[in-house]
C-alpha cells in the first residue's frame, strides 16, 4: 500500500517559498532548510500534509497550466485569503463558474493554489 510522504513544489526561491508557506499554513520545517530543499510538517500535535519544497532551474512559461496545485480548506474563507495577500500571495484572473466556493491565488514564486470555503 502507498501512501503520500509529502506533496512538493518547485520554487525559484526556496527561502521565500519557506517563509511564504511557514507563515499561510502555521507550519515549521522538519529540519534546517538548505537553500535548494525544505520540508515542511505541520506544528506538533496539529493535523496537517507534510510540503516539501525543491529548487527549479528551469523557467518554466508562467501562462502554462499547472498540473498540481494546493487545495486549502478555510472556515472563514475570505478572511484567509485576505491574510495570505498580505504574506505576498497575488490574485490570479480566474474564470470561475457562477457557483465557485474557492479562490484561486498563487503564492510569491507564482505556484498556484485555491482557498476553499469549508
Amino acid at each position: 500500500m502507498l501512501t503520500v510522504g509529502s506533496v512538493v513544489l518547485g520554487a525559484r526561491d526556496v527561502p521565500g517559498m519557506v517563509q511564504f508557506w511557514r507563515a499561510a499554513l502555521d507550519y515549521r520545517p522538519r529540519e534546517e532548510p538548505s537553500d535548494d530543499w525544505a520540508v515542511l510538517v505541520p506544528r506538533d500535535g496539529q493535523p496537517g500534509q507534510q510540503i516539501a519544497i525543491m529548487l527549479v532551474t528551469s523557467v518554466a512559461d508562467p501562462a502554462a497550466p499547472q498540473r498540481h496545485h494546493l487545495d486549502l480548506y478555510a472556515s472563514e474563507q475570505a478572511g484567509e485569503v485576505e491574510r495570505l495577500l498580505g504574506l505576498g500571495a497575488q490574485r490570479v484572473e480566474w474564470d470561475y463558474p457562477a457557483d465557485a466556493d474557492y479562490v484561486v491565488l498563487a503564492d510569491p514564486d507564482g505556484n498556484r493554489f485555491c482557498v476553499a470555503q469549508k
